[in-house]
């Protein structure tokens, strides 16, 4: 038997044992390769605890435990194992058939970081899909959603730019030069992102803006038209979520939060629900959103409204109701300043069966300002990186808390709101560790090849290789990693021990068994406009 033959050569004590028996166990398969874990949302109370392999299930059952004790784990962040992730088209017996027949090679296969499902996809589309197959977008699933990471239409960048491939097959996989090209138009002209994939919440009635307090760590009781980007926090004071929440009515805040986050987010407002007083609307599909930001933003707008879109008519953070002209006719529409890519710029928010005149309205109007519509690499990798911005999942997790991720603010609310105690604990503490922005120094591997990290926990290491440990037992790797080509340097995002982190320090990375030197460059900001001179110009 090969099997026995290779165990024998790693422990040669085998060489005499006798195999008395062999199991050959089911494997429990799921729709996105995780286990399901915490309470099942359709009953209260009943709580999963499956898909979960022996030699995990000790630790297992101390996080569900856990879960069911203090109201979310300790020991280990759970987010991306919680049964309440799934939407309704991942739970149907086809769904699930013809993923678990996929994930079942992919079991023990290499898989990319970032390598797609090929089947059960187009579940949902945005309403501009027909639109960006024609642009030819290379489109990346989101649960059930498809985005594009990228469009072929805008090959042209590539060498307006002078950007090529990557030289190792492995790095170059599921990522192309476009994505930089479209990176670096936006900073220089415009971009458009399709952001139809939020998934988009209200809560209205006598009680809404009270309970959306309680959930949220940052004030959301301001003026109908203001908004606040805000984390939710778990009983123990470590993230649950990060999102946005308007003010958009006296009786009404809406949540707009990401794709991958939506099924939680919804299933931990309607836990805490108060009985009475709060009404909760799922309006995702009622609503699209696209954001338009670069330095001609404001001037391609302005060719759909007359609307004041100066730092006064429009100041960031600011809802601003307006009409916009389409070629079908005015549309209804709300403008959301704010960024995720670090430039100036909307979220446009309008109707969804308005979605098309929207988009066309748009790209005809950006045509003489070098708008180009621009894919999920630089919204969610290369343009939040540059701003130094954390991702749920990534750089905000269970086992770290706002302090620690450099989003805590000066002063703390009064009103009261889930894990508020912890915080103010955190607060008083200080962080243990602190979520820094390094730069790799040299990418030159062993055999001379430029190689690029691909923010698959690669392990942050001492000059002399030593693993970092912070005095919560927290290992420091890499969260987030993706090109800055503003800046000319491939970024990194990871948390270091506070008495580490520090401007300049040198620190090294391993990739594919291979170290590298990085530079901590930004803690607590940014590498790319630290000031916001462009942001909120």
């Amino acid at each position: 038997d090969q099997q026995m033959e290779e165990a024998i050569e790693l422990m040669d004590m085998l060489g005499d044992a006798e195999i008395k028996y062999a199991i050959n166990g089911l494997l429990s398969l799921t729709p996105d390769a995780m286990p399901c874990l915490g309470e099942i949302p359709e009953v209260r109370n009943l709580w999963a605890a499956s898909a979960v392999w022996v030699k995990e299930g000790p630790g297992m059952a101390q996080v569900v435990a856990e879960w069911m004790t203090y109201g979310y784990p300790r020991v280990i962040d759970a987010h991306a194992s919680d049964i309440a992730r799934f939407y309704e088209p991942e739970k149907s017996d086809e769904h699930i058939w013809a993923r678990a027949s996929e994930h079942f090679n992919k079991t023990y296969g290499i898989v990319h970081p970032s390598e797609q499902w090929e089947g059960r996809r187009n579940l949902q589309v945005s309403p501009y899909f027909s639109r960006q197959q024609e642009l030819g977008a290379e489109f990346f699933g989101a649960r059930t959603w498809e985005r594009p990471q990228w469009y072929n239409s805008n090959a042209d960048l590539v060498e307006r730019y002078g950007l090529s491939e990557r030289e190792v097959e492995w790095d170059n996989r599921w990522w192309s030069p476009i994505t930089m090209g479209e990176h670096l138009n936006l900073r220089e002209n415009c971009g458009m992102v399709d952001l139809s994939a939020f998934q988009i919440y209200e809560l209205s009635g006598p009680g809404a803006v009270q309970y959306a307090d309680y959930l949220a760590v940052n004030k959301v009781d301001k003026p109908v038209g203001s908004s606040v980007y805000t984390p939710w926090l778990t009983p123990d004071g470590g993230f649950h979520s990060d999102l946005t929440m308007m003010r958009t009515a006296d009786d009404t805040v809406r949540i707009v939060t990401g794709v991958f986050d939506g099924g939680r987010d919804s299933f931990w407002v309607k836990k805490h629900l108060p009985e009475s007083g709060v009404t909760f609307n799922d309006v995702t599909l009622d609503i699209t959103t696209l954001g338009v930001w670069g330095p001609n933003a404001p001037a391609v707008v302005g060719q759909l409204t007359d609307h004041d879109l100066s730092q006064d008519g429009s100041p960031y953070g600011s809802l601003r109701n307006v009409q916009l002209k389409t070629a079908s006719g005015p549309i209804d529409a709300t403008l959301f300043r704010i960024s995720y890519v670090g430039d100036t710029g909307w979220e446009i928010y309008a109707a969804w069966d308005n979605g098309p005149a929207l988009w066309d309205a748009l790209m005809e109007a950006g045509a003489e300002y070098g708008l180009r519509p621009t894919g999920g690499g630089v919204y969610g990798t290369s343009g939040r990186l540059e701003k130094g911005y954390r991702l749920m999942g990534a750089e905000l997790e269970s086992e770290y808390n706002p302090v620690e991720a450099g989003l805590a603010r000066p002063k703390v609310k009064a009103a009261d709101f889930i894990g508020k105690e912890a915080y103010l604990k955190a607060r008083e503490e200080g962080p243990a560790a602190r979520m820094c922005t390094f730069t790799v120094e040299d990418q030159t591997d062993s055999q001379g090849r430029q190689r690029f990290m691909q923010g698959g926990n690669e392990p942050i290491l001492t000059v002399d290789g030593e693993r970092i440990v912070d005095s919560h037992g927290r290992v420091s790797r890499v969260t987030t990693a993706g090109p800055g080509p503003s800046v000319g340097k491939h970024l990194l995002l990871g948390y270091l021990p506070s008495e580490m982190a520090e401007v300049g320090a040198d620190f090294k990375v391993m990739y594919m068994n291979e170290v590298f030197p990085i530079k901590v460059a930004a803690i607590e900001g940014s590498v790319f406009d630290p000031d916001d001179r462009r942001l909120k110009g």
